[in-house]
This record gives structure tokens, sequence and C-alpha cells, in this order.
């Protein structure tokens, strides 16, 4: 990862934030509890003993490293405000889309790292966040390119 990226303030949902540290104190409570299966480790001499605290140790070091990027993704965290024009389209808003069928489908566009369609919740990047940032209600919104082209009308923006 580049300077520039790591860097880079992520804008989060509070949804998101709270599952951020949601996260955090679990991966916390984690390392804690390898670091007391170490420790009981330590009181034995067996080398079936001495493999499983080489795979602990590996174990413990994969908590370490995903708890340092979590934490530090946290310190670059902000909340998405909520007090924004609803206008148009941008990072936070809830939109309400029509398909072609005249199905409602409703997403709230957050920043890559929280991103999960299937909670309703689509990245600013994505093909799709990025076609609605911008738009209006009543707009056509299209991605997708040659025969396979998506279409869905903005109905709202709250």
């Amino acid at each position: 990862m580049n300077t520039t990226t790591e860097l880079a303030t992520v804008m989060l949902s509070k949804k998101g934030m709270k599952e951020l540290q949601k996260s955090i104190s679990q991966l916390e409570h984690d390392r804690h509890q390898h670091i007391i299966g170490l420790h009981e480790l330590d009181k034995t001499t067996g080398h079936d003993d001495r493999l499983e605290r080489i795979e602990r140790l590996a174990r413990l070091e994969v908590i370490e490293s995903d708890l340092a990027d979590k934490k530090a993704t946290l310190l670059r965290a902000k909340l998405i405000p909520s007090k924004r024009a609803r206008l148009r389209v941008a990072m936070g808003s809830v939109v309400d889309l029509i398909d072609q069928q005249g199905r409602l489908i409703s997403y709230t566009l957050v920043d890559s790292i929280e991103a999960n369609p299937s909670d309703g919740r689509i990245s600013v990047a994505s093909p799709l966040g990025q076609s609605l940032v911008g738009k209006t209600a009543k707009d056509i919104v299209e991605w997708g390119s040659g025969l396979k082209a998506n279409q869905l009308q903005l109905v709202r923006i709250h």
C-alpha cells in the first residue's frame, strides 16, 4: 500500500463505525485469549506442545496484523455527515431506485471499506455508486456497457 492510500480519510456511516469498533474489540479479545493459551503452553515441554506453540504464534501474528490494520483505519475514519443536501446523491446518501420490472431498491452509498450490497450498502467507487453520485431524483441511472447496460430510475434521496 502506498503512503497516500494509508493516509486517506475513510468516511464511514454510524453503522460502519460501530462494526469497525466491534471488530477491533473482538480481535483484542482473541489476541488476549491466544496470549493466555501461549502462557499455558510455556509450562509444558513436549514436542507436540512446541508445534502447537508455533501454530498459535502464527495465528497470533495474523490477529495482530488484522488488529493493527483496523486500528489504523479507525484513526483515519470520519463519520459521514448526517446533515447534508438531499438534492444530489453523495457519500452517505440513501437512495430509492426502481428497476425495469418496477421493484423498489434502496441503497446507502458508503466508502468501499464498509460496502455490503446484500445489506443495502454500496461503495461510491462501484460502477453503480459512481453512476449515482451527483444525480438528482427522477434521473435515470445507467451503468455497464453494450448489451449489458443496466438502468434504474432514481426516485428519492434521503
